[in-house]
């Protein structure tokens, strides 16, 4: 049966997050498709993972039967964050961005299952092909011709690792300017705040259906 992964990241709670809000009508959609498959979900705001350390990193580039007690149990983690990979069909990942660049429970997440001779490089890695849809929720606009065109580290960040690394096909849905309702300086900005929200909507309920329909055929 078809399984999804799906990566939460932000710190709000569902209902306040905007990322949260897309990433649930992407797999309310995703089970409408496939009642009967898996969905792996991974909170990294509720259960965070440790950071890569020494033990862990160095666990990646030496041989299992070598492995110190303390190499085992880090390396046991990575296998099954890359295992999660390995299973699904597809991924969504959830990527608010924050003070310019992804939070840093899911960078951490990206460091335990990057393991070079598995997950990684790109072109021989053993999930590659797999779709990934990014959902970059931003507080403003980050947007080609924005006055913050050059702080984008989130989008342009993702595309280049989960593309150079693990060789997924990566897609985006980016609902913006999530803060214009609480900034009484952006409030102006709230009627494109709302059409981003429902294009975001949208486009969750398609990639999750044409997705869906990828892993049928």
């Amino acid at each position: 049966m078809a399984t999804l992964l799906l990566i939460d990241s932000s710190v709000s709670p569902e209902g306040v997050s905007a990322s949260r809000a897309v990433t649930a009508t992407f797999r309310k959609t995703w089970e409408e498709q496939h009642p009967g498959g898996t969905v792996i979900h991974r909170d990294l705001a509720a259960e965070p993972l440790p950071h890569l350390d020494g033990v862990a990193a160095s666990a990646g580039f030496s041989d299992p039967a070598t492995h110190t007690p303390e190499q085992q149990a880090a390396f046991a983690l990575r296998t099954k964050l890359a295992e999660e990979i390995e299973q699904a069909d597809a991924i969504v990942i959830a990527a608010p961005m924050y003070n310019f660049t992804i939070p840093s429970t899911l960078k951490a997440w990206l460091d335990q299952t990057i393991i070079m001779g598995r997950t990684a490089p790109g072109e021989n890695a053993s999930a590659k092909g797999t779709p990934a849809v990014v959902v970059a929720s931003r507080g403003g606009s980050y947007a080609p011709g924005t006055p913050r065109e050059d702080f984008e580290y989130v989008r342009n960040y993702l595309e280049s690792v989960l593309t150079g690394a693990f060789g997924f096909e990566v897609d985006f849905i980016v609902p913006e300017l999530t803060m214009a309702p609480s900034n009484p300086a952006m409030a102006e900005l709230v009627p494109l705040f709302e059409e981003s929200r429902e294009k975001a909507q949208q486009e969750a309920v398609i990639k999750a259906k044409e997705l869906a329909e990828r892993v049928a055929a």
